[in-house]
């Protein structure tokens, strides 16, 4: 018997969201109250004015135009309220579709604007965070991201606050920011400190730039997991080494559409991932921007590649697999989603006439 896939069951399912963006994923309303709050000059204080400006449609033609929308967020995530709050509604949102593991990341120097110090803007993250798993059972991690095309100096610095919070709710150090022609081996030495302290990398790439960006990652920086990896698809040989050393990628369905990295979802090529047996995860990159939610990412690929409760089975427990948690937590983490995933199938098994 195969289970039908409908959006109430796949809410229902565990999951996990390695790859979000803070900024990428405050409540329109949050925004609105923030910045009256802190009389904070917007363009615009209307709701669904506020939408076009920031969500994604039509008018987004590449990643460059997809990320104008995050410098409105930012004017009112400069202060420790604000990205405290910021944190615990997008820990809320997730654990409300059942999002058992969180990976939140962002660029802290992007929350400096006003004053704040860069220990502060991580502390005001980690606290609304710490909050947030008391009230909804969820469990979170902090990506620190260095940024593209800033100087290397200053993702080098995002390295350094990394390491000081490693084991204090941080778990790994990313490379974010527009891909094309901001090579990330530039920023080598912010990766080079990151893994001197034994922490986890994972980088942007292969998403507004090629396969080789992918390898660059890989071989020049050290990356554990890949952000994206849209067009490793472009190298069977590069491809066939992140498989054979099950190097997980954090396929992000919708946002990948609204950078025109894909030109439509059908041609995405995270199907073909999936049946060449590489480790994909599914996640949601931006909640606002994209105006999507993980379930919302799994639909799209039960919906347009027809993938069944295996193949969804299987890419959940991709991105447990793929969490940067500890060996035990992780293992503990996949057996208890393993039993649940068992137990829903069993009971819906039961309901099919």
């Amino acid at each position: 018997m195969t289970l039908e896939l409908t959006k109430e069951l796949v809410h229902r399912l565990p999951k996990t969201d390695l790859h979000v963006h803070l900024d990428g994923s405050v409540r329109l309303a949050t925004i609105i109250n923030l910045a009256k709050k802190g009389k904070i000059e917007l363009p615009t204080l209307d709701k669904d004015e506020l939408e076009k400006l920031i969500v994604c449609g039509p008018h987004t033609q590449n990643l460059e135009d997809y990320l104008r929308g995050f410098h409105i967020v930012n004017l009112v995530l400069q202060t420790a309220e604000g990205l405290k709050r910021a944190a615990y509604e997008l820990a809320e949102d997730a654990a409300l579709e059942n999002v058992r593991y969180m990976e939140l990341r962002y660029a802290p120097i992007l929350h400096a604007n006003e004053g704040l110090g860069l220990t502060e803007i991580v502390q005001a993250v980690l606290d609304g965070l710490e909050v947030a798993e008391e009230d909804f059972g969820i469990k979170t991690g902090v990506i620190i991201c260095g940024i593209r095309n800033m100087d290397p100096s200053i993702s080098l610095k995002m390295a350094e606050l990394a390491v000081e919070f490693k084991n204090k709710g941080v778990v790994g150090f990313d490379l974010a920011g527009g891909e094309y022609k901001n090579p990330a081996k530039v920023h080598k030495a912010a990766f080079d400190l990151a893994r001197k302290h034994n922490l986890n990398i994972t980088i942007h790439a292969g998403e507004a730039d090629g396969a080789d960006s992918i390898h660059q990652a890989l071989h020049a920086c050290g990356a554990h997991r890949i952000g994206h990896g849209t067009r490793l698809i472009e190298d069977a040989d590069l491809l066939n080494y992140v498989n054979d050393h099950r190097i997980p990628l954090e396929i992000c369905i919708k946002s990948n559409f609204d950078t025109k990295a894909i030109k439509d979802i059908q041609s995405h090529p995270i199907d073909s991932y999936l049946k060449h047996g590489i480790r994909v995860t599914l996640n949601t990159d931006n909640r606002t921007i994209s105006d999507t939610t993980i379930t919302d990412e799994y639909m799209l690929a039960i919906e347009n590649f027809g993938w069944d409760f295996p193949c969804v089975k299987r890419v959940i427990l991709n991105g447990f697999k793929s969490a940067f948690l500890p060996y035990q937590e992780g293992v503990d983490l996949i057996n208890q989603t393993l039993k649940e995933l068992d137990k829903i199938e069993t009971d819906q098994t039961k309901l099919v006439p």
